[in-house]
């Protein structure tokens, strides 16, 4: 079955969920941030199959999410060191994870706890405005259109009611 892809789409959202948009690509980078760099290393703690793993880990190199760092020489081996782009994406699985916590959570409570280590408590994502600091709200946000957006499908997203113009 072939997936519909989203990487051209005039949406934010819409390109991430394209490169994320599987349930072991997350999870492979999950395993990053909890320290995991090595392929075998991946492959265990997931119990991913090698190929499945080989692609999602190609797709997060050529995306610059990843990048791959020999190790060792003979044979030559690799370990993968999330970038700068991929490190930014640790607050969007944190988020995904306090999601998770709130509403998947069983009776025995969370299955991990992040620990802060600047203030020493236990936390959790919060998203919250970048000029004012309150929490971002379903209903105290407006969806406007950006310069980005293409300007041939303006007029029929503004009919939609959905969004402002820019």
């Amino acid at each position: 079955m072939k997936r519909t892809q989203f990487a051209n789409w005039p949406c934010s959202i819409a390109r991430t969920v394209d490169l994320l948009g599987d349930w072991w690509t997350p999870l492979v980078l999950r395993e990053a941030f909890y320290g995991t760099k090595r392929f075998d290393d991946f492959q265990q703690v997931l119990g991913i199959g090698r190929n499945i793993l080989t692609q999602r880990l190609n797709r997060l190199v050529e995306e610059d999410i990843f990048e791959k760092v020999p190790y060792q020489e003979r044979p030559v081996r690799h370990e993968y060191v999330l970038t700068p782009k991929g490190r930014e994406l640790f607050p969007v699985l944190a988020a995904i994870n306090s999601w998770g916590d709130r509403w998947l959570a069983g009776d025995a409570g969370v299955p991990v706890v992040l620990h802060h280590r600047s203030c020493a408590h236990e936390t959790s994502a919060a998203v919250v405005c970048s000029h004012c600091r309150e929490p971002l709200e379903l209903d105290d946000v407006q969806a406007r259109l950006g310069p980005g957006f293409p300007d041939r499908h303006r007029p029929a997203a503004l009919a939609t009611g959905r969004f402002t113009g820019s």
